[in-house]
């Protein structure tokens, strides 16, 4: 039996519903955008409630007839903007079907759609700023002696001021001292000002604010997307990481060259041990399992955890800590941030890993208050060798952050902070200080 209707595929199924919305938006009559476009009105409308696929040449003078761009009729403009409702749906826990209706949305009010997808846009970019502010704020250390010299030089200016204005009886020679002091301790104030505002106004991004050494080599790994064929195609040859480091030592302080020179022996070393051309023919046969991949080529997860971040194709995160919990190596990857000053949330895989040393975790976790971007987190111990009695081996923990794949079956996701001041956790037994972001029905502090 024949049907009227041919089937749309779901890239298509709403092309119709926004060309109806665009038309109804603009005032316009079905008949009468039949008749400029030159096909029937009866033709139109089974196009408009998605009972015929339209493409070519009729798809382009619908779109010029309309004013708009092909592509905005189609699926494919509209790619990121459902990814952005996507996001919007999960920071307000909407439920899974609630979830599945955003593109019907999108066909039926795209202006709606757009400013929704700008106010998420908006809050993502709030909660980064939020979280880089809270955490330069707090442990900024350049902050930290730029306000300290800021208080210090005000008190010594305030100090000189009160003298001068309450005693009337200073010698010529005393006046002419405190008059000295109020103008040196005045310019210093001044030059401190000046300081601290151009470190605050500083551009964003990985080279913004760099002035610790540890920011100095983040910045400089970032710009070289953390991948170095140079010493890649050298097979471990130690002399490519000098001729690295002579490139760039008078752009580097020497503190900087120092933790450098260490990452880079590091990545040395592992590709004198594991080429990533063979890791990338590995994880094409077979994924990116790190433990099979450990198993496959005979070496520690943990190196296999660094091989598969230094790959720019998987777009992976890495985070590496000392004994002491403290970051000393990161990768960042959108969605997951890792605090550069402030100590970061404890209950993040890498840390659990140092307490069972030779075991390899797994979970799916996900940061609060950031539309819940998924990631696999694998964390294992890196355990060093020590030769004298009584001396602990050094140990170093690493988390590998793999974007889980938008296809990967159910799986429990563990939510975790970035940092306890911008956690907005209530039940949180890890908790260290109260959230900037708390509010009031939130659970006690637990000591």
């Amino acid at each position: 039996m024949k049907t009227l209707a041919n089937p749309t595929s779901p890239a298509q199924s709403q092309t119709g519903s926004r060309i109806r919305e665009r038309r109804v938006m603009q005032g316009l009559k079905q008949a009468e955008l039949a008749r400029r476009i030159g096909i029937s009105a009866s033709y139109l409308n089974l196009i408009e409630h998605n009972r015929r696929r339209i493409g070519g040449k009729l798809l382009l003078d619908i779109a010029e007839t309309l004013g708009v761009e092909p592509t905005a009729l189609t699926e494919g403009a509209e790619a990121a903007l459902l990814g952005i409702l996507g996001e919007a749906a999960q920071a307000a826990n909407l439920s899974v079907q609630d979830a599945n209706d955003a593109e019907a949305f999108v066909g039926r009010f795209p202006g709606w759609a757009d400013a929704l997808a700008a106010s998420q846009r908006r809050v993502a970019g709030l909660e980064r700023t939020v979280e880089a502010l809270s955490d330069r704020m707090a442990h900024d250390p350049h902050l930290a002696d730029s306000m300290h010299e800021l208080l210090t030089t005000a008190a010594a200016v305030r100090s000189t001021a009160e003298i001068l204005a309450d005693d009337a009886t200073l010698e010529r020679e005393w006046l002419d001292r405190f008059h000295a002091n109020l103008d040196s301790d005045s310019n210093r104030l001044a030059q401190s000002a000046q300081s601290l505002v151009g470190y605050l106004e500083q551009s964003h991004g990985p080279a913004a604010g760099a002035q610790s050494p540890q920011e100095e080599v983040e910045s400089y790994l970032a710009r070289h997307d953390f991948h170095f064929p140079l010493i890649e195609n050298a097979q471990g040859d130690v002399g490519a990481v000098d001729e690295m480091l002579a490139q760039d030592a008078e752009a580097l302080s020497q503190a900087a060259l120092f933790i450098l020179r260490g990452v880079l022996e590091q990545v040395c070393s592992d590709a004198q041990t594991l080429a990533l051309e063979a890791v990338e023919q590995a994880i094409t046969d077979a994924g990116p399992d790190p433990v099979a991949l450990a198993r496959q080529f005979g070496v520690p997860v943990a190196l296999v955890l660094r091989r598969l971040a230094a790959l720019p194709a998987l777009g992976a995160g890495l985070v590496v800590c000392d004994r002491s919990g403290t970051v000393i190596f990161r990768k960042s990857v959108s969605g997951f941030s890792v605090p550069r000053f402030d100590s970061c949330c404890p209950l993040w895989p890498l840390f659990a890993a140092l307490g069972v040393s030779g075991t390899v975790l797994f979970e799916r976790i996900g940061q609060l208050g950031r539309g819940q971007a998924q990631f696999d987190a694998y964390a294992t111990a890196d355990l060093g060798t020590t030769q004298d009695y009584n001396t602990p081996a050094p140990a170093r923990g690493v988390m590998l952050l793999l974007p889980a794949p938008a296809d990967a079956a159910s799986r429990d996701v563990r939510a975790v902070g970035a940092t306890c001041r911008i956690c907005q956790h209530k039940t949180c037994r890890a908790r260290r200080e109260p959230s900037i972001l708390r509010d009031d029905t939130a659970e006690p502090l637990a000591f």
